[in-house]
């Protein structure tokens, strides 16, 4: 079942990995590599992919045609899903937290092309999303589904995600000291974490005040897991899809240099606070680094990059 649903989507797994070069990675004797999830599907790529993955797999399993899911308008989540939808033969339903703005938007005009039925609700109901009553209320509306919450990050998120690890170790020929990856939900961060055996993991937080992060992760995980992890909470330029001129500018240098395109929501942050932790001796002389590029390149397109 597991492989007769993966292998009627071409994926392109496992996913590259580039070594980035520069002046700053030779002055500080650092080696970079980047693991290029956003190349595994125009559509379906990046941890969205690896988190919808086994629950994709377990709807199959409990016959449910349907997914239903929450987000912002601009959620990678929501792209993601609405794409996994039409690619795997179920119906999708988005709940977009807010109010109806048009035009839709690219993310939300993608999702709805895709086949998705959107569902606004406002922001106070909104946060109730994970409280049974309110999933009752939905099931009495949209008949029967399988739900996938915010994000995408619960406990069959984690095994998908573990996968990027298992690839790095057959890819790299070298130990790594460092993953790196951009931390909204926190679902990504403790894939990693749940298949890592030496190196430590830093989590880029997107959002302002994401200090809550740590505990969600630990929420995810076991008891007896790894806790050489760290979330870093200073790179998030104002907060969820909050910008700054800097931030722009070094989303587009980074990728006239290296070639490699990146967004300001996510995976622009991720590099910059990279940089940044590179050029403070943050990581020792010698050590080497594999930063996640968790896609999401929609992003680049609501935001002008």
């Amino acid at each position: 079942m597991s492989s007769k649903l993966v292998d009627s989507v071409q994926l392109n797994l496992p996913s590259p990995v580039q070594q980035l070069s520069s002046r700053l990675l030779e002055e500080k004797q650092i080696k970079l590599f980047v693991k290029r999830d956003d190349l595994i599907h125009p559509h379906l790529s990046g941890n969205k992919w690896r988190k919808l993955k086994y629950n994709l797999l377990e709807a199959r399993k409990k016959n449910k045609n349907t997914l239903l899911t929450f987000g912002g308008a601009y959620s990678n989540h929501i792209h993601a899903t609405a794409a996994a939808g039409k690619l795997f033969g179920f119906n999708t339903i988005g709940i977009i937290r807010g109010e109806l703005h048009e035009p839709l938007n690219p993310t939300l005009s993608f999702a709805k092309e895709q086949g998705m039925h959107i569902e606004y609700m406002d922001r106070q109901t909104y946060r109730t999303k994970n409280n049974p009553e309110l999933l009752n209320i939905l099931k009495e509306k949209f008949g029967d589904f399988y739900s996938i919450p915010e994000g995408g990050s619960n406990q069959l998120a984690l095994p998908g995600v573990a996968e990027v690890i298992a690839e790095l170790n057959g890819q790299l020929v070298t130990k790594y000291d460092y993953v790196c990856t951009a931390c909204g939900s926190g679902g990504t961060l403790a894939g990693l974490i749940s298949a890592a055996a030496q190196q430590k993991m830093l989590g880029f937080a997107v959002l302002k005040g994401a200090d809550f992060l740590n505990e969600d992760v630990k929420n995810l995980l076991p008891p007896e897991s790894n806790n050489n992890w760290q979330i870093m909470l200073d790179y998030h330029f104002g907060g969820y899809a909050k910008k700054s001129q800097e931030l722009m500018l070094f989303c587009q240098e980074f990728e006239d240099v290296f070639e490699i395109p990146v967004e300001p929501i996510y995976t622009g942050k991720m590099f910059y606070g990279l940089c940044d932790l590179v050029k403070k001796d943050y990581f020792p002389k010698g050590s080497t680094i594999a930063a996640i590029h968790t896609g999401g390149l929609q992003g680049k397109y609501t935001s002008g990059v």
